[in-house]
């Protein structure tokens, strides 16, 4: 039923070509398209002019059969290989999600971070993460106010894996339109062969086995805004992308992107409006509404940028514009993060002008000092996904329009050099743990943190290093480790064997000179997991 809405929704955002082999899947009558104009109403009311096919208003009496019914109807079975795709990709995505999710293994704070602002929305307040410390907004840390739109779920099933499998369902989405608008555009195989190397791209793969992130948000928007750019829809293409404000302050700088792409495609007026939108809203969540939410009244990551002095100018005018643009490129991850964008679209992204999108968030990454910026794992390159294979499906577009044969024949050879390095390098990213027999296997510790979680009553406060924060996160007012002294937290929580090096021998005195004023005194400690719990102060 979900693919059904999915393509519900896509048949009124993506133009779509039925002129495939497959239409014969459908038991609904043709005529010849020459008979009307493509987007002329059939007669009786019957309109069906999302492909220009005549209705006979004797078979299908008005009102008897929506619309809207037969197009739900009718797209899976012509478009199955759609559907089939979209499904076994989700279940891709929720295996390898939820595989971590059972073995208790946490890579960040991310997933308990936006299960906290997501609870607040879910509960009609404010998104209050006290993680970030004591009653911070976390708008005042990244603007995403988009998360409201999960609220509903989660009030409904208030766990972190409903954060989990929204992450893959806003993926799965994101197939569909990119899949389509290829298949519009390319030829039905074709198109199909670009949509799996998307649905198992590695910075999809990178992102789903991390937990979630809010640009889970962006991927979706993204390509339904591509798939109307490459549609020629123009004004839909900004609407969609313009939305991506709501996601994380960064991504200003892709709306402006976007903005200088519309502009060089003709559209002057609308990519002059969209660039600016974006940079005047870069600069106001960076300057005014970000500092606003945050207690001290700033912007917490400027620093992010010069830290280590990796994209740092130093000297002259001329020399420190060159160590800046050193610093973009090294250390060599930057390089090789590189090579792996432009090869999972088998180079042929570079040749259109929707590549220019992926720039902002290139640089940033790349100057910042923070080294899971640069490489292929983490989150950071999803968004770059649904920008690069819809860049790819352009450059095709434009390569066999090509003067040069050779070219032609490139473009031709391109869906299935995607396709095959796709699956070439599943073997290389996570994915490859499907197959695996330990991804399904719990550790020994499982048991003990089971009873740690247990031991910490439902409704108490918390401070929690790594180790068990997104477990305690759903019914516990949870705070991070070393938050702010003021804070009194009930019960402190240590996972010494994920702590990172030099974990507190003694949590007792750890929690006392944590939180000065306190008393605590050892409630839990079994294989490596340590709890106190506060007895006075």
């Amino acid at each position: 039923m979900d693919s059904i809405v999915v393509l519900v929704v896509v048949r009124q955002t993506v133009p779509v070509d039925h002129g495939y082999d497959e239409r014969e899947q459908t038991a609904e009558p043709r005529t010849e398209p020459a008979a009307v104009p493509p987007r002329a109403p059939a007669a009786g009311g019957g309109d069906d002019a999302s492909d220009g096919r005549v209705v006979d208003p004797g078979a299908l009496p008005e009102g008897r059969v929506p619309r809207v019914l037969r197009s739900a109807v009718r797209g899976p079975l012509v478009h199955w290989p759609v559907t089939l795709l979209t499904f076994v990709a989700f279940a891709a995505y929720l295996t390898l999600s939820l595989a971590r999710w059972y073995r208790w293994e946490n890579p960040s704070w991310d997933n308990a971070i936006f299960e906290q602002a997501v609870a607040g929305y879910a509960r009609l307040g404010a998104p209050i993460v006290p993680i970030k410390g004591p009653d911070f907004n976390q708008l005042g840390d990244h603007f995403s106010p988009l998360l409201v739109v999960l609220a509903p779920f989660y009030r409904l099933f208030p766990s972190p894996v409903t954060l989990l499998v929204a992450q893959c369902v806003l993926v799965a989405v994101s197939i569909v339109p990119i899949t389509l608008v290829a298949r519009r555009l390319l030829g039905a195989w074709p198109g199909l062969a670009v949509g799996f190397a998307y649905a198992f791209a590695w910075g999809i793969q990178s992102a789903v086995d991390v937990q979630f992130h809010e640009y889970s948000l962006a991927v979706p928007i993204l390509a339904f805004g591509m798939a109307a750019f490459l549609t020629e829809r123009w004004r839909a293409s900004a609407i969609w992308v313009v939305l991506l404000l709501g996601v994380k302050e960064d991504l200003g700088l892709t709306v402006a992107a976007f903005g200088v792409v519309l502009w060089l495609r003709g559209q002057r007026r609308l990519g002059a409006v969209v660039a600016a939108t974006g940079a005047v809203g870069f600069v106001l969540v960076l300057t005014v509404i970000i500092p606003f939410f945050n207690p001290q009244g700033r912007y917490d990551y400027w620093g992010k940028l010069s830290e280590d002095g990796s994209a740092a100018s130093s000297g002259s005018t001329v020399s420190g514009l060159l160590d800046t643009f050193a610093g973009l490129l090294t250390p060599a991850v930057k390089i090789e993060t590189l090579v792996m964008l432009v090869v999972i679209t088998a180079l042929v992204a570079l040749r259109s002008p929707l590549a220019l999108v992926a720039v902002p968030t290139l640089v940033w990454r790349f100057a910042g000092s923070t080294v899971f910026y640069w490489g292929t794992t983490w989150h950071y390159s999803v968004i770059l996904m649904p920008i690069l294979f819809a860049a790819a499906i352009d450059g095709i577009v434009r390569l066999r329009a090509s003067r040069f044969e050779l070219l032609r024949t490139y473009a031709r050879l391109a869906p299935v050099a995607m396709a095959v390095v796709a699956a070439v390098l599943v073997t290389q990213f996570p994915f490859r743990d499907l197959w695996s027999p330990a991804t399904y296997e719990r550790s020994d510790r499982i048991a003990a943190a089971e009873r740690a979680v247990a031991a910490v009553p439902a409704g108490a406060s918390v401070a929690s290093d790594r180790g068990l924060i997104v477990q305690l996160a759903t019914d516990r007012e949870v705070y991070w480790i070393s938050t702010d002294p003021s804070v009194r937290p009930d019960y402190v929580v240590v996972d010494r064997l994920s702590w990172g090096g030099n974990a507190p021998v003694d949590v007792e005195q750890y929690a006392e000179r944590a939180y000065p004023g306190t008393t605590y005194s050892v409630v839990f400690d079994e294989d490596g997991y340590v709890i106190v719990e506060r007895t006075a102060g």
